[in-house]
């Protein structure tokens, strides 16, 4: 028998939404360029973090047309810091189709906003729900929660997000099928949070097998997660008389576009200096000194976590080459701030003085 939510679930619950939901810049807005914004910056981030970034980015690029002039480093500094730089490009990519084949106006044909890059189902059913009235159940990690504590799902994974799918689409009311997403998100990020849920504040309390039973905090079931990796990294802060070298990473690949001090893993058996002195041979062709240790900062992405180093170096031979990175510039200290960086790059910029504090070691 297949879980199945009652229909009393969808009224409690925009009930609940249209006394006490969330005042978002985005709300109430039907504007799909907008709202399809949100959605993307709103990917694996907070909503406290997303909000200035979502009303810098309207003022810089009120539309998709704006977007597509632009180029990807504008794009990249202005996302920076929101981390999953790779949603940054997909959104350029699909705006500059958006203006060669749908002249500029994100495609009101469900199909062709599906085929967009980037757009996957969660940001499709987000975006035609709100925008297009379209009934479609946009399923994210609150959705997952909600609905998995509503009925007692054990599946995980994708399994999880099909049954959650099946259990909404009987409910999803066609009249308002946006604000029945929204208000879903909503009671996720709010009263049925992973920990410490307030079950008795839940409009949809009366309806909760996990609650009836006690269990709200064993669903969704949790998959055995692999211990994330850790690597030492080196990096170089080089410096060739009051400029020093940044170099950029592939756009294709993780932090893809953004700029970077030359370096990379320590490997077995090596001294962070020595590793320093390799990489920087291998990415850009350079021989340098390699002088005081800068400092260390520790920095944690989603599948692994890096422990940086950096070194005051000199540049002693060589013209830089993009070897191992796809462009490379010399720059003063103050116009680091000028391109975007990592943000593990970043902690390392206050441990950064100027070329008079590093010793000469070229004669």
């Amino acid at each position: 028998m297949k879980a199945a939510l009652p229909p009393a679930c969808s009224g409690d619950l925009l009930h609940w939404y249209d006394r006490q939901r969330r005042e978002l810049p985005w709300r109430g807005d039907q504007d799909p360029y907008r709202i399809w914004l949100s959605e993307v910056m709103l990917q694996q981030t907070q909503v406290a973090t997303v909000s200035p970034y979502y009303r810098r980015w309207l003022d810089r690029f009120p539309d998709p047309a704006a977007v597509a002039r632009a180029d990807s480093q504008e794009i990249l500094k202005l996302w920076e810091g929101l981390g999953y730089y790779r949603r940054a490009l997909q959104f350029l990519a699909a705006c500059r189709i958006i203006v060669r084949d749908h002249g500029g106006q994100v495609p009101s044909d469900s199909e062709a906003f599906r085929r967009l890059p980037g757009v996957g189902p969660y940001t499709h059913a987000a975006v035609r729900s709100i925008c297009f009235g379209e009934p479609l159940p946009a399923v994210d990690g609150n959705l997952r929660r909600v609905v998995s504590r509503l009925l007692m799902l054990e599946q995980t994974g994708g399994a999880l997000t099909a049954a959650v799918e099946r259990a909404l689409a009987g409910i999803i009311p066609r009249d308002r099928p946006g604000d029945f997403n929204q208000a879903l998100m909503d009671l996720g990020a709010t009263l049925c949070s992973r920990t410490a849920p307030q079950c008795g504040r839940c409009p949809l309390e009366q309806h909760c097998r996990a609650s009836r039973s006690g269990a709200v905090e064993r669903f969704p079931a949790r998959l055995s997660r692999r211990k994330r990796p850790h690597y030492p990294i080196a990096v170089g802060v080089i410096w060739k008389g009051d400029r020093m070298l940044i170099t950029r990473r592939p756009e294709n690949g993780l932090l893809g576009g953004l700029w970077e001090f030359p370096g990379g893993k320590i490997e077995s058996g090596e001294t962070p200096e020595e590793a320093v002195r390799r990489e920087v041979q291998e990415e850009v062709a350079l021989d340098i000194a390699v002088g005081a240790h800068l400092g260390t900062v520790k920095h944690g992405y989603t599948h692994f976590s890096i422990t940086l180093s950096a070194f005051a170096c000199h540049w002693l031979s060589g013209t830089a080459q993009p070897l191992g990175c796809t462009a490379v510039r010399w720059v003063r200290r103050e116009e680091l701030q000028d391109y975007p960086f990592p943000g593990a790059n970043r902690k390392l910029f206050p441990l950064i003085g100027d070329t008079s504090s590093v010793p000469d070691m070229s004669v």
